[in-house]
């Protein structure tokens, strides 16, 4: 029986789904702890003035290692991207883009801010690549809630994401704001960073994890969690890039969170500081 033109192109697209799932197995160690530990190295280089000016903090660098770091967390997800997921996800990049937009223009919800280096093209202020930079915080997040809270309502999963997605700023900013990714107007309580921000960050989490959580079905996402050990890499590229950051700033309250955050993924078993992770064959 010959197959429809549907039937290829779900063949193709599971063709292409394994064959970044066998890239990603393949290079685990390279992407989750070299290049975020590569980068570390090129941000302390570019900040002590070490590196040639059109190298240090290269834009297109920064990004092109940023999607590197992303790859495990896009073929985790990729399989269970339907039509629903795709709408969730799409909205979730719509609504970063407003809401950022609104905050660099307006200062609101975060504080007022303004970015001191070109995270790759920028329209309006804001980087074209921010769902790059913000999306994947939110799902991992989402994804680590998952995985320790297995039978949580979607209710008590959304706040904890939440709670997940502020500890990932509390990490994330005081270092950006110390390489000089963006700068808040008066500085602020926290290594230069408003509790204004904070306070934003619960009003953009909770509208995105709300919207990941509609995507998504629960049960599937925490099938393919069982079964794909690669999934959380991503958070493990955070983990380490952030944390060296934060140690090479002497910012030790946020140090203290990066560890927590690996003790996290060490507890849903994602990560074991030896072998990135203990490998299980992928199921289906």
């Amino acid at each position: 029986m010959a197959s429809s033109p549907t039937d290829g192109s779900s063949w193709d697209r599971r063709r292409v789904e394994a064959a970044l799932s066998a890239l990603v197995r393949e290079n685990r160690f390279t992407i989750a702890v070299v290049f975020p530990l590569v980068g570390a190295a090129l941000f302390v280089a570019s900040r002590e003035a070490w590196l040639p000016a059109w190298l240090a903090m290269n834009p297109t660098l920064v990004l092109f290692g940023t999607l590197v770091m992303r790859l495990p967390l896009v073929a985790g997800l990729a399989p269970l991207v339907d039509r629903r997921a795709g709408l969730g996800l799409l909205a979730v990049a719509a609504y970063s883009y407003a809401v950022e937009y609104v905050g660099v223009h307006y200062g609101v919800p975060y504080g007022e801010f303004s970015y001191q280096l070109e995270l790759g093209p920028m329209v309006g202020g804001v980087p074209i690549g921010l769902p790059v930079f913000f999306l994947p915080l939110v799902v991992n997040s989402y994804l680590l809630v998952v995985l320790l809270l297995p039978r949580a309502g979607w209710l008590r999963r959304t706040l904890a994401a939440l709670g997940v997605v502020l500890v990932v700023d509390l990490v994330l900013d005081p270092a950006a704001v110390g390489l000089g990714f963006w700068r808040y107007d008066g500085g602020g309580v926290y290594y230069g960073v408003p509790l204004s921000n904070f306070a934003g960050w619960v009003l953009s989490g909770l509208v995105a994890i709300a919207l990941v959580e509609w995507g998504f079905d629960r049960d599937a996402l925490a099938a393919r969690l069982r079964d794909c050990e690669f999934a959380l890499d991503d958070f493990v590229s955070f983990v380490v890039l952030w944390g060296a950051m934060n140690v090479y700033f002497g910012n030790w309250v946020a140090v203290a969170l990066a560890v927590g955050l690996s003790a996290g993924l060490v507890r849903a078993d994602r990560f074991d500081f030896v072998g990135v992770g203990r490998e299980r064959p992928e199921q289906g």
